[in-house]
């Protein structure tokens, strides 16, 4: 059997590629990418031809069980995303799983990935933290926020430069206005930019200046023995069915 090979690629800055990541994916069979595109102009600077397949959220479910024949038969197959490690936020888990179940060695090398340098460049502790990852859109959203209240690690999540100010708000609404927090943003890229200070700050600062980029917001737990003051699980269920018959009205 051949090895399955989950590979981090920069999220923004290339020389933040490891040596050892271009040199799997030179040596491996075959390459599935969540963007072929994007992910053809990173082979295409570190001069590597090797066979690719689009492989994301789309698709997935139809591609892996291709992956998997081809990892039986022998083939070395690496993992890509567009930017960071697979299986963050992006398409990666379900493969490493099918691989797993079917007996296959998963690899995943070290490297790139968001949230860690968003995390340790917040200021905000950072021994112990819980990652969030993307809110739910729509339904569901409010509830988790409430479910968070009483979080005593240090919050990661990540989120669209559009729906920023918004998610702001409702931090600042559920957690307190006075939390501690971060925005990251395009973090290292050429216009790297970390904001600090207090969700009710952050969001007026970004209400004000339009963000752009890939985001990360970092936001601090609540003191041990101090509990947030929230709203109850089924208010926050009410909240999520209004905000939902809002998207429906277009408003």
């Amino acid at each position: 059997m051949g090895t399955l090979y989950l590979v981090p690629t920069p999220v923004g800055n290339l020389e933040d590629m490891t040596v050892r990541a271009v040199r799997v994916l030179k040596e491996v069979d075959l390459i599935i990418a969540e963007d072929t595109r994007t992910t053809g102009i990173l082979l295409k600077h570190f001069e590597i031809k090797n066979a690719m397949w689009a492989y994301h959220k789309f698709n997935e479910h139809q591609t892996v069980g291709g992956v998997i024949d081809r990892l039986r038969a022998g083939e070395n197959v690496a993992v890509v995303s567009d930017a960071g490690t697979p299986g963050i936020s992006d398409p990666g888990f379900l493969v490493a799983r099918e691989a797993i179940k079917a007996g296959i060695e998963v690899t995943c090398l070290p490297g790139p990935t968001a949230f860690v340098p968003a995390l340790v460049a917040s200021g905000l502790p950072c021994d112990r933290f819980c990652f969030e990852g993307f809110l739910p859109v729509k339904k569901g959203r409010a509830t988790r926020l409430e479910a968070l209240v009483s979080e005593t690690r240090t919050i990661v999540f990540y989120e669209s430069p559009h729906r920023l100010v918004k998610t702001l708000g409702q931090l600042a609404g559920v957690f307190g206005a006075d939390r501690k927090a971060a925005v990251c943003r395009e973090l290292s890229k050429l216009h790297e930019q970390i904001h600090r200070g207090t969700l009710e700050e952050l969001c007026a600062f970004f209400a004000a200046t339009e963000p752009r980029g890939e985001i990360v917001i970092v936001v601090e737990g609540v003191e041990e023995g101090r509990k947030t003051q929230g709203n109850s699980r089924r208010k926050a269920e009410q909240r999520d069915g209004a905000e939902d018959g809002r998207e429906v009205a277009g408003l």
